[in-house]
Order: structure tokens, then C-alpha cells, then sequence
């Protein structure tokens, strides 16, 4: 029994080390109150342009949400991505969600 259990936790560990940034990015938005596609979108166009560490603060957005997905407005998203301090992911950031508002 201990040893499904272990193999079962290991698999998921594994798993969750190979979704890539992309994958981590979409999900850290899309819980932090953005729609699936709208997060997909934003994801996509701003992975290339952020580093990585950036990109792990992004991701960490639902982390300082205390709101269930969904809940949240807009302007408290963007108020979340102000409070990170930084001018390159608020300005990439701003950019991806006004081009994917526009292309929707």
C-alpha cells in the first residue's frame, strides 16, 4: 500500500516538474481571476518577453489572491500586478491584455 502511495506522489511530482513556464504562467493568471482563453493568450504572448524569475512572479499572482477565481475584478488583477514593482512585467503584462482584449 505504501509503496502505490509512494509511486502515485512521486508521478506527481515528476508531472509537476515538467509543466513548462508557459503552462505555469497561464495557470498563476487564470487563478488569479482571468478567463481560461484570456489567460492562455496573455501567457502566450508575454513568455518571450519576461525572464524567468519575472515570469515566477507572475505565476505567483494567486498566491497573494484571497479571492476564489472568478471573484475578482479587472482593476484588482492590475492592482496585483502593479504591486509586484515592477515597470517591465506591468508593462508587458498591460500590453498582452490589451492585445488579447482587442483580438477577442
Amino acid at each position: 500500500m505504501r509503496g502505490k502511495f509512494a509511486v502515485a506522489l512521486l508521478t506527481l511530482a515528476t508531472l509537476s516538474a515538467c509543466s513548462t513556464p508557459e503552462t505555469r504562467l497561464r495557470n498563476g493568471l487564470q487563478s488569479a481571476g482571468l478567463s481560461a482563453d484570456t489567460s492562455a493568450c496573455m501567457a502566450d504572448r508575454m513568455i518571450d518577453k519576461l525572464s524567468l524569475p519575472q515570469l515566477k512572479r507572475l505565476s505567483d499572482l494567486s498566491k497573494i489572491s484571497d479571492k476564489k477565481i472568478g471573484e475578482m475584478r479587472v482593476g484588482q488583477f492590475w492592482r496585483q500586478v502593479r504591486a509586484l514593482r515592477d515597470p517591465e512585467i506591468l508593462a508587458i503584462t498591460t500590453r498582452a491584455g490589451l492585445s488579447c482584449a482587442i483580438s477577442e
